[in-house]
């Protein structure tokens, strides 16, 4: 029997294992405020670049509307965001901060050092360096679900 599992010597595992850690670690710093991960993305996408469409905030979070509407509809019922029809055109639905929501900016100001701290960051440099590996990685399987056969060999 092998000293260690197997899922220990895959790196797919260990991406996988990190990701659902870093969520987990996200949960226990939101819930005094009741947020989910995906909610305070959304959050910090509006802080951060005001109003969006619907459509633009579920390409950049990489979220189907099946998944984006529930999330802005509890969002809404929590006085965290507004969605409303662009006065621009009609199709489109617009979501942005409530007051409140607003509010929120200040109080989980801290939660980007706190999830560095716990990733063991040592500063903007180290912080620079695993953004672009990660960001390196997605388009690297962002290649290969377009293009299978780039790596298979197969065609």
């Amino acid at each position: 029997m092998p000293s260690q599992p197997v899922t220990d010597r895959m790196v797919c595992f260990a991406l996988y294992s990190a990701a659902r850690a870093t969520t987990q670690a996200y949960r226990a710093l939101l819930e005094p405020w009741s947020l989910t991960y995906p909610q305070y993305l959304v959050l910090v996408t509006l802080w951060v670049e005001g109003p969006q469409s619907v459509k633009d905030l579920g390409e950049q979070m990489q979220l189907d509307s099946g998944t984006l509407s529930p999330l802005l509809a509890r969002m809404e019922r929590d006085d965290l965001v507004v969605r409303e029809r662009s006065s621009a055109d009609g199709r489109v639905v617009e979501v942005r901060t409530t007051p409140r929501g607003v509010a929120l900016r200040a109080e989980l100001a801290h939660i980007p050092s706190a999830v560095a701290r716990g990733l063991g960051l040592d500063g903007d440099v180290d912080g620079e360096r695993m953004l672009a590996t990660l960001h390196g990685i997605t388009a690297s399987m962002h290649a290969v679900t377009d293009d299978p056969s780039s790596v298979t060999g197969r065609r």
